[in-house]
Parts: C-alpha cells; sequence; structure tokens
C-alpha cells in the first residue's frame, strides 16, 4: 500500500454519507450514458437517495413560510441541494429509459439484461413491446403468414432481436490496479490497468473491469 492508498481510505471515511451518495450518483449517471448497454440497477444507492429526497421535500413544505432570514437562509441551500440531486436522477433515468426503448425486445429475452432492470423498468419495457407489438401487428404484420408475424424469431439462425453495440468504444479510467490483463476479444491486443490509467477501447472489454468497480467510464 503506498502512499495514495492510504490517502485514499481515509478521504472515503472522512466524506460525509450525503457527499458520498452524490458522488456515487454522479458516477452512476456518467457511466449509464456512456455504456452502449444497460448497466445493473443501484437499488441500494436509489433507495438512500430517493429516501433522502423525501425528507427534504418534507423539510421544505414545513418551512416554507417561515419569516426567520436564518431560517430562510438554510432553505435556499436545502433547495439548491435538493435540485441537484433531482437533476442527477431524473438525467439517470433518462439515460436508462433511452436504452430501453430502443432494445426493449432485446431486454425482455436476454436473461443476464433482463436481470439489470428495476421492476419499475421491467414493467415499462414490458408495455413498450406490447404496444409497439401491437401497433406493428395492426399496421402491417396481420398481412403476414402467422410465422412471419413473430418479433423474436431466430428462423434460419439469424434473431430479430437486436441488442446493443457491445463493441462500441468507450474511456474508461482505473480506479485501482486490474489483477488481471484487459483483452479484446477478436484481437491479439492485451493490456494491464493500472489506477490512474485512462484508455480508449471497446465496452466489451472492459464490461467485467467497471461493472466489478474497478474502474469508471468517463
Amino acid at each position: 500500500m503506498d502512499i495514495d492508498d492510504i490517502l485514499a481510505e481515509v478521504d472515503s471515511h472522512a466524506v460525509p454519507p450525503a457527499t458520498r451518495d452524490l458522488q456515487e450518483l454522479t458516477r452512476a449517471w456518467v457511466t449509464e450514458r456512456s455504456a452502449p448497454e444497460i448497466l445493473p440497477w443501484p437499488d441500494m444507492l436509489m433507495e438512500r437517495i430517493l429516501e433522502r429526497l423525501r425528507r427534504q421535500i418534507e423539510l421544505v413544505e414545513e418551512q416554507t413560510g417561515n419569516t426567520d432570514p436564518k431560517a430562510n437562509f438554510r432553505l435556499i441551500i436545502i433547495q439548491t441541494e435538493l435540485e441537484r440531486f433531482k437533476f442527477l436522477v431524473r438525467s439517470f433515468l433518462r439515460a436508462r429509459i433511452a436504452k430501453i426503448d430502443a432494445h426493449a425486445l432485446h431486454h425482455l429475452t436476454d436473461p443476464s439484461t433482463k436481470a439489470r432492470l428495476s421492476p419499475s423498468e421491467l414493467q415499462y419495457a414490458t408495455a413498450h413491446t406490447s404496444l409497439l407489438h401491437a401497433h406493428y401487428h395492426s399496421s402491417f404484420l396481420s398481412q403476414f403468414p402467422t410465422s412471419l408475424q413473430r418479433m423474436d424469431d431466430t428462423a434460419g439462425g439469424i434473431s430479430m432481436v437486436e441488442g446493443p453495440d457491445v463493441d462500441k468504444a468507450v474511456f474508461v479510467r482505473a480506479l485501482k490496479d486490474v489483477e488481471e490483463p484487459v483483452y479484446v476479444e477478436g484481437t491479439d491486443t492485451a493490456f494491464d490497468m493500472r489506477r490512474g490509467d485512462v484508455v480508449v477501447v471497446r465496452w466489451s472489454a472492459v464490461r467485467e473491469v467497471v461493472m466489478a468497480g474497478d474502474a469508471e467510464l468517463i
């Protein structure tokens, strides 16, 4: 352990919980926007943040109308923090919903991807797919033979379900030394990632590293 590791460990314990949650939410938001496929739903983080937002909204409602100047100044600070959290949460959810809209059927048919959705997202993806199928059926699918009306057909070894481009290039920064070399599938390329390294590489090569928390997208 070098001095940077010691300082990082001290800093992680010194950061207040609210600030740490804000940092984690910001990192999740940036990573979600940069990754070509949807990432696991951070249920524990979102539970803490949504509970914090609920308490802050209640406090703002209780303090509204207070004529005490100190109370008003404190209320302004709380409202500013509240809006910051709300912006990040909304942007984070919009990024995930955009991915669901683009590949809804993929998210429902691929077990590993389906497991990354929250219950609300799973419900949304199911409703989205049902509406889309009903629209396609009334527009043109009903004119086709029954065997050709499936939207998830895999006849001939070719799937009609389109997924995200996992070979899209991403910028990734190592948060710690990665023990195993990173291999780029289909090539002879392999490289080590040390803490602080920033590389441009295919998402498929660093997916597991990012999901393990050893690296982040930037």
